[in-house]
């Protein structure tokens, strides 16, 4: 299953009016704030609702506990972001990696709260969270990986290569929305640039997955 399909699935099925739907939404933009700032076992439910002006009974009503609640937000985060930086799927390869690159970044200038909560969770280990938050990184891979290669089936050099060069751009991405000492476009062409080199540097390792023209330096 796929993150919007993960997304639409857990809707409550017998609560998709049009009413309950926008509370719901509601009360995870509410979650995306408040777990933004603090760690998931520093709220309570108490906390949650009283941040929420809703009953506590409410929340149980549509996540069911507050684990629920929060698996609900990254969820729908992750499926906002990939929504947001991987579309463009018909333009050329190099037009679709810029799209990509300033797509995420505007989403993650834009929705700050959401992009911390995304990269940097707050559950500890919970195997079912990481699976969530890995699902945004093996999309932006998968995107990439088309744009560069044609196709998402990769060897694991080249995988392991853009999974790498994707992490960096989260963390990147971090210190950036912390710090915006540099300006979108200059971050944007900064990381183009070292998906370059990332790219060259699978088809040393792997001839079979060789670098698109404009990441080789003969170009």
């Amino acid at each position: 299953m796929n993150i919007p399909q993960q997304r639409a699935a857990a809707l409550p099925g017998v609560r998709g009016t049009e009413r309950s739907v926008a509370r719901r939404a509601e009360l995870i933009a509410i979650g995306r704030r408040l777990f933004a700032d603090r760690s998931y076992d520093a709220l309570s439910m108490d906390d949650i609702a009283k941040q929420a002006h809703v009953a506590k009974g409410l929340i149980y009503y549509y996540f069911r506990s507050k684990r629920g609640y929060y698996l609900a937000i990254i969820q729908d985060s992750v499926a906002e972001l990939v929504s947001f930086a991987a579309g463009g799927a018909g333009l050329p390869p190099v037009d679709r990696v810029h799209r990509t690159v300033d797509g995420y970044l505007r989403y993650a200038e834009n929705h700050q709260a959401a992009f911390r909560t995304i990269v940097s969770g707050g559950v500890g280990f919970d195997a079912e969270v990481h699976a969530v938050r890995d699902g945004v990184r093996d999309a932006i891979v998968t995107t990439i990986a088309e744009g560069a290669y044609g196709s998402g089936d990769i060897a694991p050099v080249a995988r392991v290569g853009l999974l790498a060069w994707v992490c960096g751009v989260e963390g990147a991405t971090l210190d950036w929305i912390d710090r915006p000492e540099l300006s979108r476009d200059t971050l944007r062409e900064y990381l183009v640039k070292t998906l370059g080199g990332a790219l060259r540097a699978i088809e040393e390792l792997d001839p079979t997955h060789p670098a698109p023209r404009p990441a080789r330096r003969d170009a």
